[in-house]
């Protein structure tokens, strides 16, 4: 049985989870904890450097925006110069050359936005300069913002009466110096102790076949704890340089849930641990089902081939994995908005690939991103509340703070924004020539690879199919235009939403009160996820994997 792998990495991701939220939860509040003596020296240069002579003072809800827009717009335009002049640059042994300003565009949108879609292989397109020096650096700067933003969000629910939301700079400054760094350097070293690469040294070829080399390592260390995604190399997990042996695809799987997870429970130590743990059963309940669907489609709905010993679902995975752990990477890294992939997903059964494109859909919110995913599943709460409060005629409230107009329309730009986008830029995409040329299948499957693509983008995830060539003018642009939308529209939406909260009185549970802490609001969470994040998709998921399914048997 291959089950019992799955339990295991499950469990792990849950039981590290709570001391991890606990200790972050301190973090960013600014309390002691076991690396204050080395770090705090370090976080109150930081704050020198940035022009503050203490601790910076807290921000509104706009100085809190508007330092998010700035030092991403600043990131977009430092990584696009870099990869458009690696080429005269150091750390480039491999001689590489500069990268056109379309796809340099898009590399640059998609690291920015926490969604790292590579339309290039790494080991040949990119110098070590701008893999180490912007790449990886916004791996960590990314992941920083969208604690950030959630952060601004849990403030609203949890002061009272308040102009500010908390300090931007001290927010990724804290998380990144406290959080990520260390996190980072454990797995680096950890991966290295399995075999994974990690040198300045050229790439060199073996019988014509390409060995690369270079500072894999630690950009993806930070790639998968950060639901980044991006890897150093093409194939990424599934190339042996990155995760050569059982051990570091289980230290890999643990590390792509662990931040989103604890961001949990961290909730839970700010605003209260009962309305943690509901959110918390919801997400790991739709997770355990997904992985479940997925592995039990690749294990049983493969294409049987006369002649052929065995399941031909192991096509396109790694022998070292086989088909259930394949699936469980798949299934935990779509759910957690990190695009890494340790088999080809295009090799993947029609309903082994349609549930993590869904769990994509959805918004990315089992879980999900760091910060991104905690607080798109807020939005679903306020959702679910709001609705709830309509059907038994009460003021929707939500942690004491009523919700009214203003707070839902930045909930349904949260919530709408991504699939309407991501829906017109597949449109776009089909009736585009150059696409269609490029796809490596035709029919359901190949409209699945287009649907797939543009699923990952909108939703910040960055893995695909692999089935059409992404490196096009058109998917170039569109895709920038798509990540940076669904990335920071509903971002800032949730932070003008916590901004909003925090001026509310904190009102006084009741009799009347609806309890957000219950088996009964985590069906109903669970229904409302279903039905508004589901139903965007159904007729498309219809067209491409639910027909490829159909016409296969």
């Amino acid at each position: 049985m291959i089950w019992w792998r799955d339990v295991m990495i499950i469990g792990l991701i849950v039981g590290l989870s709570i001391p991890v939220g606990r200790y972050i939860a301190a973090v960013m509040a600014g309390k002691k904890v076991w690396l204050s003596a080395v770090l705090k020296p370090v976080e109150k240069r930081i704050y020198r450097v940035l022009g503050y002579q203490d601790t910076p003072a807290e921000m509104s809800g706009r100085q809190f925006v508007l330092a998010i827009v700035v030092f991403s717009l600043m990131s977009l335009f430092v990584v696009m110069g870099v990869l458009m002049t690696q080429q005269w640059l150091p750390f480039n042994p491999n001689h590489v050359h500069n990268v056109p300003w379309d796809l340099a565009l898009n590399t640059a949108m998609s690291f920015v936005t926490n969604t790292d879609w590579q339309a290039y292989s790494g080991e040949t397109a990119m110098s070590y300069l701008s893999q180490f020096a912007v790449l990886t650096t916004q791996n960590f700067a990314s992941a920083a913002v969208g604690v950030a933003a959630l952060l601004a969000v849990i403030r609203g629910f949890s002061r009272k009466e308040s102009q500010t939301v908390g300090n931007f700079w001290v927010d990724i400054t804290r998380f990144t110096l406290y959080v990520l760094v260390p996190l980072s350097m454990v797995l680096t070293l950890l991966m290295v102790s399995q075999g994974a690469v990690q040198n300045f040294a050229p790439n060199h070829a073996v019988q014509g076949i390409l060995l690369p080399s270079g500072p894999a390592s630690s950009q993806f260390a930070i790639s998968l704890l950060g639901s980044n995604g991006g890897g150093f190399f093409g194939a990424n997990a599934a190339a042996l340089f990155h995760n050569p042996t059982g051990l570091s695809n289980l230290f890999e799987s643990v590390a792509i849930v662990l931040l989103p997870a604890a961001l949990v429970v961290m909730f839970g130590q700010m605003v209260g641990r009962r309305q943690a743990m509901v959110i918390y059963a919801v997400m790991l309940g739709l997770l355990v089902l997904a992985v479940i669907g997925t592995t039990l489609s690749e294990l049983h709905l493969g294409q049987h081939v006369a002649g052929v010993a065995g399941s031909t679902a192991l096509e396109g995975k790694n022998i070292v994995n086989g088909i259930g752990l394949s699936a469980l990477w798949n299934t935990l890294s779509t759910a957690v908005s990190n695009g890494s992939v340790n088999a080809s997903l295009d090799s993947f059964t029609s309903l082994g690939g349609l549930i993590p494109m869904l769990l994509m859909q959805l918004g990315e919110i089992v879980f999900g991103g760091v910060g991104s995913g905690l607080y798109g599943m807020l939005s679903f709460v306020l959702l679910t509340v709001f609705i709830s409060g309509l059907m038994v005629g009460r003021t929707p409230e939500y942690l004491g703070k009523k919700i009214a107009a203003y707070d839902m329309k930045m909930v349904a730009l949260a919530i709408l924004l991504p699939p309407v986008l991501t829906l017109v830029s597949t449109g776009i995409a089909v009736s585009w020539p150059g696409i269609r040329s490029s796809l490596t299948n035709t029919g359901a499957h190949g409209f699945s690879e287009i649907l797939y693509g543009f699923s990952s983008m909108g939703n910040n995830n960055g893995s695909s199919f692999a089935g059409f060539n992404g490196d096009q003018l058109m998917v170039n642009v569109v895709g920038t235009v798509l990540m940076g939308c669904t990335r920071f529209v509903p971002l800032l939406a949730m932070v003008y939403l916590g901004a909003n909260l925090a001026k509310k009185k904190q009102m006084a549970i009741s009799s009347g009160t609806f309890r957000t802490d219950t088996g009964l609001f985590a069906v109903l969470l669970l229904v409302i996820i279903l039905l508004i994040g589901a139903l965007n998709f159904v007729p498309a998921l219809i067209l491409g994997p639910i027909a490829d399914f159909l016409t296969a048997r």
